[in-house]
């Protein structure tokens, strides 16, 4: 079976798309969210990261060609912003971090 083909895998890359949406369009009001909302924002933003990350590594596992083929687009797309894909990850982090200490300062 292929990696696109599995249920779970379906499921969880439609999950991740849905939710990151959501989050995307919640975000926009960011600036006029009080401090516990600007929190909560934070965290799910963390809670989405991990999960990408941990979704992205299966990819990266598999051998499964289109898995490959996913990556590899993953790849050349951030290259073209000058990116890897942890290098991604990293700039993502420190945002959320700068995010944190913003609210704490």
């Amino acid at each position: 079976m292929g990696f696109f083909d599995s249920d779970i895998v379906q499921q969880e890359a439609r999950n991740l798309f849905q939710d990151y949406q959501a989050l995307m369009e919640l975000g926009s009001s960011y600036g006029r969210f009080d401090r516990e909302g600007k929190k909560l924002f934070i965290n799910k933003m963390e809670e989405m990261m991990d999960r990408f990350a941990i979704f992205t590594k299966r990819f990266e596992l598999s051998d499964d060609f289109m898995a490959q083929m996913t990556m590899k687009q993953m790849q050349t797309q951030l290259g073209n912003f000058g990116l890897t894909p942890q290098q991604m990850f990293e700039q993502m982090n420190l945002t959320l971090e700068r995010m944190k200490s913003e609210l704490e300062g």
